[in-house]
């Protein structure tokens, strides 16, 4: 075999479709394109996946969950990795060269899996609440800041009630008050001259006496 007889494989390689080369060709004429429309233009292009107007399948379709964009940018470590890397201080770049973690990670995260029996330092990777635990009983330490609880939102501002002003009496009010009280002294008449200790009045006396 010399270089000057490599050739591609037999089908591999297929000649160019000259379009609007007579009607011998097949794609004389219109050259594939079909008779007007707006396919038949040139320029006449609408986004991928425009379905005319119709709402097209990708929106008709349900969504279901949330996939991080950064998802693969986070590695996770198990605490037997780190027992298994020989260096005491451990940063990010020690864990890309050990093949702990891909190349193109841009932070990693330890997680309380496997058992961790010596002592290592860790810089620059965060831990979790176990894994924390874990690195601090085999007599390590991490530079991870510990995470803080949030602060409760304080009540929104309300205003105190205001003691409602006493309404001044009007005119439908002095009325009903002042017939009240007319009644009122009307049955109290009444009561007084149905007293039975009521003195009876005189009778008259005989003429002469």
């Amino acid at each position: 075999m010399e270089l000057n007889t490599l050739k591609p494989a037999p089908g591999s390689k297929r000649a160019r479709k000259r379009v609007c080369r007579g009607i011998g060709s097949g794609t004389g004429k219109t050259g594939g394109r079909g008779h007007k429309g707006q396919r038949a233009r040139s320029g006449g292009f609408h986004k991928v996946g425009f379905e005319g107007g119709q709402m097209p399948l990708q929106r008709r379709l349900p969504k279901r969950g949330f996939n991080s964009p950064t998802r693969e940018d986070t590695a996770e470590v198990r605490l037997s990795d780190l027992e298994r890397l020989r260096a005491e201080k451990i940063d990010l770049a020690a864990l890309k060269e050990a093949g702990v973690v891909p190349a193109f990670s841009n932070a990693a995260k330890v997680i309380v899996s496997g058992k961790l029996t010596r002592k290592v330092a860790l810089a620059g990777i965060a831990v979790s609440k176990g894994a924390r635990a874990a690195i601090e009983a085999a007599g390590g330490s991490t530079d991870a800041p510990i995470p803080q609880p949030k602060p409760k939102p304080e009540p929104k501002w309300v205003a105190a009630p205001q003691p409602e002003a006493q309404a001044k009496p009007g005119k439908d009010e002095a009325k009903a008050k002042a017939d009240k009280s007319e009644a009122k002294a009307k049955g109290e008449a009444k009561k007084a001259e149905a007293r039975p200790d009521a003195k009876p009045e005189g009778k008259k006396g005989k003429k002469g006496e």
